[in-house]
Parts: structure tokens; sequence; C-alpha cells
């Protein structure tokens, strides 16, 4: 069944794209949400009225994920998380997360969707994440994951006792 879409949806196009989907999912998830509109021949004359105003709206939308991408483009964000041994966080870092520090650290909004983690950050160290601006404009972002201890002292008392643990273990060998 072919459409008109009356906005951005991932995958299958931009507004005013006349594109073909499945009826079901035309009838049941596009048509009540207002995102599209059957492609008859009314909606299509008002389609090509509206092409100009359309085009107006598409360059704002370039330019501004233009704008944003030479905002946060290999810039580094920080945060701060638990780490247990061997580097492994105690949690995760989520996308969530990272979208708060970027508007922490560099002051510019990113919503959460638009970053493409794959699977949450679970190692200490600087990874690289990508954030999916508008359509193919893409920035990339260091996120370095650090340490922040609560109490220094009790963590080399830790350390002191383990490395005594492992002393006596070995001398009773």
């Amino acid at each position: 069944m072919k459409v008109v879409l009356l906005g951005e949806i991932k995958g299958k196009g931009g507004e005013g794209d006349v594109v073909d989907v499945a009826q079901g999912y035309a009838e049941n998830y596009l048509f009540p949400k207002k995102l599209a509109v059957a492609a008859t021949k009314g909606n299509l004359k008002q389609l090509e009225e509206r092409r100009n105003n359309i085009a107006k709206r598409e360059a704002v939308r370039i330019s501004d994920a233009n704008a944003l991408k030479d905002a946060v483009d290999g810039k580094t964000v920080t945060i701060d998380a638990k780490v247990g041994d061997e580097g492994v966080l105690f949690g995760s870092v989520t996308s969530g997360m990272i979208a708060d520090a970027i508007k922490a650290q560099l002051d510019v909004e990113i919503d959460r969707k638009r970053v493409e983690l794959g699977k949450p950050i679970k190692m200490a160290g600087v990874h690289p994440v990508v954030i999916s601006l508008y359509r193919d404009i893409r920035a990339a972002v260091n996120v370095a994951v650090g340490v922040t201890p609560e109490e220094p002292e009790a963590e080399a008392e830790v350390a002191e006792e383990a490395a005594e643990a492992v002393e006596t273990e070995a001398a009773a060998e």
C-alpha cells in the first residue's frame, strides 16, 4: 500500500516521501498516529503544493544536525562510575547516562534514543560512541568511564587485607 509520510519514520523515510508499506502497518500504526496518509490523487496533489515548504524544513533540519555534529564530533565526555577488580564496572553506562553527560559537559541537548550504543558499557576506559543526529548525519563521541572511589582509605585497607591473605595462603602451602 502506498502512503505519503507526514513525518520522519526511521527505516522508511522522511516527510513528504511516498513509500510502499504493508496494509496492516499503515492502517493500524501510521494512520491512527497521523504519521502518514494514503497516497490518493488528492493527497498527492496536496503533496506537490507542499513540496517547497517541506524542502525548507528539511534544509533547516539538516543545518541544525550539522551544527550539532560540529559541537559534539570528536569530543570526549567523562562519566564517573564505581569500578571493581580488573576494570569491570558495578552496573553499566547506558545511553541515557551518555546523553546526560553530553548535556552537562558540552551543553548540547541529545535525545538518548539517538545514542547508538548497541549494548551498555561495562568496562572502564575510553569507548567510542556514535550519535545519529538526523538521517545519515552521525557524530562520534568518546566516552571516558572513570573511577569515583567513595572512600579511598577503605579501599586501601581492603587492598592491604587482600595482600596479607595472599601472603598467608602462600606461607601455608
